[in-house]
Parts: structure tokens; sequence; C-alpha cells
């Protein structure tokens, strides 16, 4: 059983709230658990990038069984001759390394790595808050489509009950049969319309198990709940586009971008200059006898045995001429760099118009909700006078019919409205940065 399918089963029994819902996005969200993979890969990075700048040691061992015979060089023959007397051959060396100076390339790539590292983790964070809005745009989706099931069911209730009212009218023989065939057909609509909001809420439902990152089945209730003001989402927008771009976990990322492919520049350019490194060691090799004895040596008897040596000094590189490789690294380091500067602007103007745009469909949508609700009262008075008229003889059945669809209609409307007001204010917070 997967955690998602077990966070399921937990929730099947009961209501899942707005916060339910954004805590299985936060744990469970596989666009989520890439990024935050993506900057513990980045902080290893660093770390590697780190290691050309601390001391480096190696201990090298090698062990041979080896014929002893020696090479012969003209102008220096040797008396000795070949043999396939074998022998132990031991060599072993401790050295270490330290870089101390290149102009900046090691120092400048690890500081490259750190600025890629801290964008990863503002792309984590990005993430997170892009997540929580398509959450919570899920959950709203969800819980509006369960409020037109309660729209529907209550229409259906009443034009049932209309129903028995027409039928008790048409039996007493005060309205005609065409009245009770309508009702009949109001009744088989309203009940079709229910099984629609039914299945909707049922679709609303799979999408916000999606949002979650979660799988199993929608056998569970939406609470219901919606998103509180925003602060400031009355004032001033060039207040809410300062914040956003100050906040914006994406533009913060985009910043260290630059910053680091800023520092691969700076590190790329160093290739023209030599590089100084400090070397030091120790090593011992030999033939190593434990003691034994060598039956006809071909060596005279000093050459057998351990000899030791330490050493220190200094090495010097620097690449004159390597066919432009320092060249076109430089160049393509000063192009990726001039195009992450213009990603960063393009994104800039990007949170200008979406703090704009969800500034303004705040406001829309508080003015929509309040026009719904005033429509919605209208309706349901009209619905009440048509009834009253109705019942009393003066009204027709489509004025009666037409009512009843006028305040369905007007309930559904508020119902979007409600769901439009909720979805801004949680883009809203999405352009500001916020959660």
């Amino acid at each position: 059983m997967t955690a998602g399918t077990a966070l399921v089963l937990v929730l099947s029994a009961r209501t899942v709230t707005l916060e339910d819902a954004e805590r299985s996005a936060a744990a469970h969200f596989p666009q989520i658990i890439v990024a935050d993979a993506n900057a513990a890969a980045g902080a290893a990075r660093t770390e590697q990038a780190r290691a050309p700048l601390l001391p480096q040691v190696k201990l090298d061992g090698t062990y041979l069984r080896t014929t002893g015979n020696k090479v012969q060089k003209p102008g220096r023959p040797t008396t000795l001759a070949n043999s396939f007397t074998t022998y132990d051959w031991w060599d072993g060396a401790l050295t270490g390394n330290l870089l101390v100076w290149d102009f900046g390339q090691a120092l400048n790539r690890w500081r490259a790595a750190q600025a890629h590292a801290v964008g990863l983790n503002d792309t984590a964070l990005a993430t997170r808050l892009e997540a929580l809005a398509n959450v919570r745009a899920a959950y709203f989706r969800a819980r509006a489509a369960k409020a037109l099931v309660e729209v529907a069911r209550a229409t259906l209730a009443n034009q049932e009950r209309h129903l028995a009212q027409i039928q008790g009218y048409v039996e007493a023989g005060t309205r005609p049969e065409i009245d009770l065939a309508q009702g009949r057909a109001d009744v088989a609509q309203s009940r079709v319309g229910l099984i629609a909001a039914e299945n909707g809420y049922v679709l609303g439902r799979a999408a916000l198990n999606q949002a979650m990152g979660i799988t199993g089945d929608t056998d569970y209730d939406v609470a219901d709940q919606t998103l509180g003001p925003v602060e400031g989402e009355n004032g001033s927008v060039s207040l809410l586009i300062d914040e956003a771009v100050q906040a914006r976990p994406d533009i913060a990322a985009s910043t260290s971008q630059v910053r680091a492919q800023e520092l691969a520049t700076t590190a790329a350019r160093g290739g023209y200059f030599p590089t100084l490194t400090l070397h030091a060691g120790a090593a011992d090799a030999g033939i190593y006898l434990f003691g034994k004895t060598v039956p006809n040596p071909p060596f005279p008897p000093l050459t057998y045995g351990m000899t030791w040596n330490l050493f220190a000094g200094l090495q010097l590189t620097w690449p004159l001429f390597q066919g432009f490789l320092t060249r076109g690294q430089v160049r393509e380091a000063d192009a990726a760099l001039e195009g992450l500067r213009a990603q960063r602007t393009g994104l800039v103007q990007e949170v200008w118009v979406a703090v704009q745009q969800a500034a303004c469909a705040v406001r829309s949508a508080k003015e929509g909700l309040q026009a719904a609700e005033d429509v919605l009262a209208n309706a349901n008075e009209r619905l009440r006078l048509a009834e009253g008229r109705y019942v009393a003889g003066a009204g027709s059945i489509i004025e009666l019919q037409d009512a009843q669809l006028q305040s369905t209609r007007a309930a559904a409307q508020k119902v979007g409205a409600e769901y439009d007001l909720a979805a801004a204010r949680a883009q809203l917070a999405l352009a500001l940065g916020r959660r």
C-alpha cells in the first residue's frame, strides 16, 4: 500500500478539509518531490565543487611478482645474464596536493555551485507555492461541485412538491391535464440535473486527488470552506507588485541563477592564467625479502631491501594554447549569462501582469458575488410569488416553471461566483509569493 493510498483510506471516513488537502499536496505531489530532489542534488554538487580547494591526499600501493632482469642499454652493457627467477616487489606512496592559486577558477566554481543550489532551493519553494495554488483551486472546484449537487437536490425536491400540488389541482379539476404532464417532465429533468451534478462532484474529487498527489477512490466529502481575504487585496496594485518582486521565490531563483552564471563566467576567464599547486609525499619501494635469502642473486646484496624517499615541491601549469578552448568556454559563459539576465527581466514583467490580473480578478469576483446574491434573492422572491399565484389560480404552469428555472440558475450562479472569488484569491496569493 502506497503512502497516497493509505492517506485516502484515512480520509475516506471523514470530511477532507482545505488544510488536509494542502498537507497532502506538500507531502505527496510528484513535482514537489522532484524539486526537493533537485535541491538536494544541488547541495551535493556544491560539496563536489568545493573539493578542489581542499587538500587532496592519496595512498597508492603496488605488489608485483617480477623477474629482476636489467635492461641492456646501448653503450652501457651489463654482464648480468637474464633469469627467470622472480621476486616480491613492493611499492607504496602517500602523496598530498594542495591548490595554491589558479586565479579564482576553483573558488568561483564553488561559489557558482553555491548560488545555483540557492536557486534550486528557491525553485523548490516556488514549486510548493504553485502546488498549493493548484490544490486550492481543485478543492474549490470540488466544493463548488458539491454545492451544485445541493442546488440540484433542492430543485428536485421543489419540483416534486410542485408536482404533488399540481396533481391535486388536476384531480380537483381546477387545472388542466397539461400542467400535470409539464410537472412530471420538470421532475424528470431535475433528476437528470441531479445525476449530472453528482457526477461532476465525483470528477471534482478525482481532480482533487491528483492535486493532492494521491491515488485512490473518491469516497470522502469536502468541507464547506473558502479562502479568506488576502491582505492588501483592496490596496494599491503597485504596492502588491513591489511585494511580489521582492518575495516571489521564482524571481529569487532566477537572481541566484544569474549570480551563479556570473561566477561561472569569471571562473572560465581564469583559464587564461596559470595554476600553482603544492605537492608533498613519501614513498617506499624495493624487494622485501621477509628475512629470506636470494639464491643466485642477479644483483649485489646491497640492491635488495626497501628504499624510502620524501618529496615536496611546487608545480606551475600554464596552458598557453589549447586550440582556443578557453576562449570558446568564455564566449559560451557570456552568452548563457546574457540569456539568464533576459529571462529574469521577462519573469519580472510576467509578475507585473500576473499581480495585476489576480488583483483585478479578486475585485471582479467580489462584485460578481454580490450581484449573484442579489440575483438569487430576487429569483427566490419571484418563485415565491409565482407559487402563490399558481395556488391562487392567477398564474400559469409556464410562469411557475420559469420562476423555478431562474431560481435554479441564480443558485448555480452564486455557487460559481463563490468559487471564482476563492480561486482568484488563491491566484493572488500565488502571484504575491505567499502561502
